[in-house]
Formats: structure tokens, sequence, C-alpha cells
């Protein structure tokens, strides 16, 4: 098997250090957006290859579900042109990129992203344009339609599951992740991993992870306490006021 080819794995003991240096690093912020980008910088520094120290991630980002009301006069213009015809409505969810970390300079800047500041979502077809979205959602055990419009009366008992992690084993082959021109095969994206989990508020926060190397489902399940220790970091920090831009 090629270098390249080798499935990635880590300790039980590392995945524990990294859960709780998330976990350190939110206490530590004084605003969501701080904490986000702290996230995503240990999560592409820290998860390194056991063997030999290489990365595991190209890319890592963080999203959160924003009503659209709440955002920027920036970001609610980019929204419109994402709708096209179909008008916004003030409570319709977007998931927007909080924080962005990667090997390109452009992967750095959240200002800089093509296509993914802030996804609006306002229904379960508009939502099936965006195949990675879609499965996300799947994989997190929710439906689609508990996210675009969460009703009251179910949020505690959503907000209690235990999520699933979002995983892609073969990135190249996968419907749910497009772009393969563009960059599954020119950055050697192998496969996309990411964890998340809905809010007492009714939002999602979701990070995802593009990955160098083959990411086995054992490995993978080794989110799911990462997954909680970045939410009950975030949690204090979380809200829906303005989102700049």
């Amino acid at each position: 098997m090629a270098e390249t080819e080798r499935e990635y794995e880590l300790s039980l003991g590392r995945m524990t250090k990294i859960g709780s240096e998330l976990r350190r690093l939110c206490e530590g912020s004084a605003t969501a957006d701080e904490a986000a980008s702290k996230v995503v910088r240990c999560l592409y520094e820290d998860l390194v290859d056991e063997e030999d120290g290489e990365r595991l991630c190209t890319l890592v980002r963080l999203f959160k579900t924003h009503p659209y009301s709440r955002l920027g006069p920036e970001l609610q213009g980019y929204t419109r042109e994402i709708l096209g015809e179909q008008p916004p409505f003030p409570e319709m969810k977007c998931l927007t990129l909080l924080a962005t970390v990667g090997d390109r300079p452009e992967w750095n800047r959240r200002e800089a992203s093509v296509g993914h500041k802030a996804i609006p979502l306002p229904s379960e077809d508009f939502v099936g344009r965006f195949p990675m979205i879609a499965q996300l959602i799947h994989q997190f055990g929710l439906d689609t339609s508990s996210v675009i419009r969460p009703a009251p009366e179910i949020l505690v008992d959503i907000e209690r599951q235990r999520f699933n992690v979002f995983r892609v084993p073969d990135a190249l082959t996968s419907p749910h992740i497009p772009a393969k021109e563009d960059f599954v095969i020119p950055f050697g994206i192998r496969s996309a991993l990411g964890f998340g989990a809905l809010l007492p508020s009714g939002s999602m926060f979701a990070v995802i992870m593009f990955c160098r190397f083959p990411v086995p489902e054992a490995t993978a399940d080794m989110f799911e306490p990462i997954a909680l220790s970045v939410k009950l970091g975030l949690l204090p920090l979380m809200n829906e006021s303005m989102f700049p831009g």
C-alpha cells in the first residue's frame, strides 16, 4: 500500500488530551468567533499521525446555523445570491462559517471563502442542493426539518441526543463531496470527518475536517467525545447576536 493510502489512527489517550485542550481554549475565549478560531486551529495543528507526525487535516472549518435576520448586510446579500429568485425570510437558518484554517493562505480567512460564507437553508428541498450538508445532518441523526425549523417542544429531547460523527471514507468517489476537480483531486483529499450538535437555542454547530488520509470508522468514533468537549466549551459563547459581515 502506498504511504499516502495508509489509514489514520489515533490513540484514546491522545484524543482525551485534545478534548481537554479544546475545552480549555474555549473557556479562555471572550467571543464565539475567538473560540471557534481556536478550535479549528487546535484540530488542524494537534491532529497528527502518531507514526510520523504528519498532519491529518488539509482544511478545518467550523459552521453555525444563524437566522438570516441576524446576519450583517454583506452576508445577507451573499445568501440572496445563492437563493436566486427565492426570497429570504427573517427566521431562515443560514449555515454560517465562523472559523477556517488550512494549508492555503486563503483558507485561513473567513472573508476569503468562496461559496461557503453563509449557506441558506430555507427548505428541505433546497438543502438537497448541498449534498455534503444534507449528509452531515443525516449522519448527526437529525431530520433536516429539525435544523431549519426547530420546534420548541422537541428541542430538549433532540439536544440531549447522542449525535453521530459525519464521515466520508472516500472523498474521491463519494457523491456527498463535490468539487472533485477543483478541490478533492488537486489537494489530495482522501476522506472527510465532521462532528457537531444542536444547541438549546435550536441552532446547530458543525466542525468539518478534510483529511489527507483515509480515516477508519474506529478512529472516527473517537470524535464523539470531542464533539461534546467543543459543545460544552462553545455553549456559553453561542447566542443569536448579530453576525458580522
